[in-house]
């Protein structure tokens, strides 16, 4: 295709799927078009990724394909390594575990050295769980905040579950965050625990698979309800 035709290569950025819905639910066809022409691909996990290229294209050869593994013990020098071939004229693929490449997973630090090298960034359409768990939510859409996953030891987790409820307040800016999903349930008791009973809570889980279930209540509110399992479910929880 030509839009892939450079004398350098360049590196794009590809969103992958939420959920093991239906792949065009929420992967764009362009994107597959794109896929189809590259050989090298920078991803978190090699096995789920090559399962994921497959389920997308399912006629190409995997085993022609050479995979660079990113995670948190990726050394600096790994990192020069695995844009190599954009400097000898290759393009390749950044690709997401799930969502977007670069927030809330370390690709990150791979478009850092890219800039430093000059070789351009190209950012493809794809299905963030932060943006449309937002959008979904009645918060504030004009002022938010994303902080990721919070402290995993629980007095810390608390205090900062108090801390960004305090900047929402005096902000009015809706705060984001995640959690690892077999923790999910631990951080939902937390926050009923320690809000105030006015603040809105959404819980926004499995967002674009078969049981995507979002929900925006005050704590006093949630409280009264049955609260949702969300166990091993991928969960972004939001607070004003």
């Amino acid at each position: 295709m030509n839009f892939l035709m450079s004398k350098e290569g360049k590196i794009y950025l590809i969103p992958s799927a939420l959920s093991d819905t239906e792949i065009y639910n929420s992967f764009p066809e362009f994107n597959s078009a794109i896929i189809n022409d590259l050989k090298y691909f920078i991803v978190e996990n090699i096995k789920t990724s090559r399962r994921f290229i497959r389920k997308v294209l399912p006629d190409k050869n995997i085993d022609e394909l050479e995979f660079f593994e990113l995670n948190k013990h990726t050394s600096k020098n790994d990192l020069a390594n695995f844009i190599k071939p954009c400097l000898n004229g290759n393009n390749v693929a950044l690709l997401s575990e799930a969502g977007c490449p670069a927030i809330a997973d370390p690709g990150a630090r791979v478009i850092a050295i890219a800039h430093q090298k000059d070789i351009e960034i190209i950012p493809l359409v794809g299905a963030s769980s932060i943006i449309l768990g937002l959008m979904a939510s009645g918060l504030n859409g004009q002022s938010f905040q994303f902080h990721g996953y919070l402290p995993k030891e629980r007095g810390k987790r608390i205090k900062k579950i108090k801390q960004l409820e305090q900047f929402a307040q005096r902000q009015n800016q809706t705060q984001l965050f995640i959690e690892t999903p077999y923790r999910n349930n631990h951080l939902l008791e937390d926050l009923l625990a320690n809000c105030n009973p006015a603040t809105k809570l959404c819980i926004a889980k499995d967002i674009l698979g078969e049981n995507q279930w979002i929900k925006t209540k005050t704590i006093s509110d949630w409280k009264e309800v049955t609260l949702p399992d969300l166990n091993k479910i991928p969960t972004v929880f939001l607070i004003l």
